[in-house]
């Protein structure tokens, strides 16, 4: 089991963990995730490792809590264990020196792009930061984005802070101003993803995405965190979670991750059921 040492609300319905995990932050990089399971009764699923201190031997993962497991995690309290943490997982995103690197993230994706800005960064680029939620309250992050990025553009849906629009207009506009940009690297909503793809295909980009689909195991046995790219069968747990954005056929994918979407409001329904009834 692993301790939760500090709990901190950090935008609505999101909550932000530093747990106890010397073994798993010793050996995290930028991109990789973890499986949790809350409970014995509970499922597993990932979240990206969102920062790591190797000294100190914590973990920070953010949560937003929006089905049954992310709602018993956010139940959870300081002192509290989490029954299991399995990780470092996934292959780690590919740092190295390009020049400009532009990252992209929506949502709770913000945290999740925090250790690959830095560690883009750290391998000498410039790196300009493209953040964005449907409102203020919805936005985490900017202080920590800020101080691994060059440049930090703010975007809300209602313009509640920062610019009003989408992060993909922010991106269209530093194309059409001639910005040269070697790479851009994006993690947020699936649909966020598609379209950020889609800003940048026509002018021959270079485009990674970080994917979470559907994960159980994590080794890639279950075949649940499959996606096609390039036309091809890949498993995000082993053979990601970064891909090529213009490979990746993300209609197969929203389509997937829509699947049990019924299923998922029902078991949401009866929880907050159980809850009211105290049980």
């Amino acid at each position: 089991m692993n301790k939760i040492l500090h709990k901190t609300t950090v935008a609505d319905a999101t909550s932000l963990f530093v747990v106890d995990a010397p073994e798993i932050a010793r050996k995290a990089q930028p991109g990789q995730f973890v499986i949790l399971r809350v409970a014995e009764e509970g499922e597993r699923f990932p979240l990206t490792i969102a920062d790591f201190d190797r000294d100190a031997g914590t973990l920070t993962i953010v949560s937003l809590a929006i089905g049954v497991s992310t709602m018993l995690l956010d139940s959870l309290q300081e002192g509290d264990n989490i029954t299991d943490l399995v990780g470092p997982l996934g292959t780690p995103t590919h740092l190295e020196k390009l020049g400009e690197v532009v990252c992209v993230g929506g949502g709770v994706g913000i945290a999740a792009i925090h250790p690959v800005a830095r560690g883009f960064k750290q391998a000498g680029n410039r790196v300009t930061s493209i953040i964005g939620a449907k409102s203020r309250s919805k936005l985490l992050w900017e202080d920590r984005m800020a101080a691994v990025s060059d440049e930090l553009i703010v975007t809300t849906d209602d313009g509640s802070v920062g610019r009003q629009g989408f992060v993909t207009q922010r991106l269209q506009e530093l194309i059409d101003a001639g910005r040269r940009i070697d790479l851009v690297f994006s993690v947020g909503p699936t649909i966020m993803m598609k379209m950020v793809a889609g800003v940048t295909r026509p002018h021959g980009i270079k485009t990674i995405v970080s994917l979470n689909p559907v994960m159980m195991d994590g080794t890639g046995m279950c075949g649940g965190c499959r996606v096609e790219v390039g036309g091809e069968q890949k498993f995000a747990c082993v053979d990601g979670p970064d891909f090529d954005a213009h490979q990746v056929d993300f209609d197969l994918l929203l389509s997937r991750l829509t699947a049990y979407k019924q299923e998922e409001a029902h078991a949401v329904e009866c929880h907050c059921h159980r809850r009211q009834q105290g049980k």
